[in-house]
């Protein structure tokens, strides 16, 4: 079991450049995201004044997630009921956390909504979660958590269509529940929405993070022209099963094996610079993990021709002018 202490963590906040990078896996923009934030939290921090991560217990949840005693001692104390709006929240929502703990800790915590997003615990697995301990533990520690969690549980519930064509009463219906009219979920999200939409968003794309891992691939552990070794062997044995490679595994990282690199790269839409690194590397095991790929055309077979032939002539032609 994991030891919660006083619930604090690290309570990292969010980097700017999270929410746009996050909400890209969904194909939405950081205002759509923002909209949530704010209606679920109310000030958009997923951490409370004590930094620790704010929570609102429900009831009604957690008289469903009990049975027998421990259920009849709950509803004695009044922190148990059997449907939503029965009773108001409390105002010290820790301290009923508290109460719920002494019952039954599993329980409490899945009936608590948590973060940014208020997900609920007992959706830790559509938010990623094996358990919802580790969900818990890891929101004590970042925002960046809070996001993910919340992101992910909007794919697994099947509203990122919703949120992507701002039908606001349809992702509402989805992600508050029933009651989502009574509350004006989806007004409050629609208002949210309209507001962030004026302002300037986190300047981010796809291509800039690709460029940033190949800056990092450059610097950081990567295999480039002059290696040689063991993992140049085994780059060169990745890339001919994947069809890129089809000179000597010699274990030198010569022009053959940068010439195949970079069409790897190309095919992969990465930045184009023959450097094996992180970025690459990862995405040469993500391909050999992936189901077989029908036969290559015979366009892609040119490209990657075309590919070595450049980066060959190029190096005629730097070793004629050394000459």
């Amino acid at each position: 079991m994991i030891d919660f202490g006083d619930f604090r963590g690290a309570a990292k906040r969010l980097d700017d450049i999270d929410i746009p990078r996050i909400a890209h896996t969904i194909g939405v923009g950081e205002d759509e995201i923002h909209a949530v934030i704010d209606v679920e939290t109310g000030n958009g921090k997923g951490f409370d004044a004590q930094g620790r991560t704010k929570l609102l217990p429900e009831g009604h949840i957690f008289f469903r997630e009990l049975t027998g005693d421990q259920r009849r001692e709950a509803v004695r104390q009044g922190i148990a009921w059997p449907k939503w709006g029965d009773k108001p929240y409390p105002k010290d929502r820790y301290a009923r956390l508290a109460q719920m703990i002494k019952i039954n800790l599993i329980a409490a915590l899945r009936s608590c909504s948590w973060g940014l997003g208020q997900v609920m615990g007992f959706n830790h697995k559509m938010a990623g979660y094996d358990t919802v301990e580790a969900m818990v533990r890891a929101f004590m520690e970042d925002e960046e958590h809070h996001l993910a969690a919340m992101v992910a549980f909007i794919k697994s519930a099947g509203l990122d269509d919703e949120i992507r064509r701002h039908d606001w009463s349809g992702f509402a219906r989805g992600y508050n529940g029933s009651g989502y009219l009574k509350n004006r979920y989806h007004l409050k999200l629609a208002s949210a929405f309209a507001k962030w939409r004026k302002l300037k968003d986190t300047p981010w794309t796809p291509a800039l993070a690709e460029n940033d891992n190949a800056r990092i691939d450059a610097s950081v552990d990567a295999l480039g022209r002059g290696e040689k070794g063991d993992a140049v062997r085994a780059l060169q044995r990745d890339l001919a099963a994947l069809g890129f490679y089809a000179a000597s595994i010699d274990g030198d990282f010569g022009p053959a094996t940068e010439a195949s690199v970079r069409a790897f790269q190309a095919a992969q839409g990465q930045l184009v610079d023959g450097w094996a690194g992180d970025a690459t590397l990862q995405a040469i095991t993500r391909a050999l993990a992936a189901p077989a790929e029908p036969p290559a055309t015979l366009e892609s077979i040119e490209q990657h021709l075309t590919a070595i032939e450049t980066t060959v002539a190029r190096e005629i032609a730097a070793i004629r002018s050394a000459a």
